[in-house]
């Protein structure tokens, strides 16, 4: 079986999947599904900061929110406590349904729990390939729903929230998200995250 074919496959279900997104964002004067669309920005930003990303890493790219919409934020508490029961549980989901896909294209167990953890972000702080998710993941968050959060926070609030973001993310992706093009209000609070 090719390596090549069996991954354009994988990526291939995993788009599938994410396109049932009933969720829909605008994109080039059309609308297209959100994590359909979430995915292949996080797989770009990936492409740009670590050209040479194993296939591990390139399938979790892509399947880091796989049929996110089926666990709304909603069915958990408000408060951070709740916020993060919801991530967990998000987090076990993705590596379910990323797993029952991988194993349909032959792909061997451990493989899958190596993906299932880069998804999970098993590692965050120690392995360079969880760093370099969560980075091209920041990256687009940073890019595609700054301007709606800092229109929905305080500023206080704000700011800590992008100050946590940034530091998540490695010196170079920092780099990368000063240089991002944003309105001019997001750029700076995200200045301002990054002095304190």
């Amino acid at each position: 079986m090719s390596g090549s074919g069996r991954l354009a496959r994988a990526l291939a279900a995993i788009d599938a999947a994410n396109a049932e997104d009933p969720r829909r964002v605008p994109v080039a004067g059309g609308e297209r599904p959100k994590e359909l669309v979430q995915a292949e920005r996080v797989g770009q930003w990936l492409a740009r900061l670590r050209p040479e990303a194993s296939e591990a890493l390139r399938l979790a790219a892509r399947a880091h929110h796989l049929r996110r919409w089926e666990i709304p934020r909603d069915r958990y508490p408000a408060g951070r406590r709740g916020y993060h029961r919801w991530r967990l549980a998000l987090q076990e989901h993705h590596a379910a349904w990323v797993g029952r896909i991988l194993a349909a294209e032959g792909y061997e167990a451990g493989e899958v729990a190596r993906v299932q953890d880069l998804v999970r972000k098993r590692g965050l702080g120690s392995d360079p390939e969880v760093q370099a998710l969560e980075d091209a993941l920041c990256l687009v968050f940073l890019e595609t729903e700054l301007a709606a959060l800092a229109a929905r926070l305080e500023p206080t609030r704000l700011v800590e929230v992008l100050r946590r973001t940034l530091a998540k993310m490695s010196p170079r992706a920092v780099g990368e998200a000063r240089a991002l093009a944003l309105p001019a209000d997001a750029r700076e609070w995200l200045r301002r995250a990054a002095a304190e």
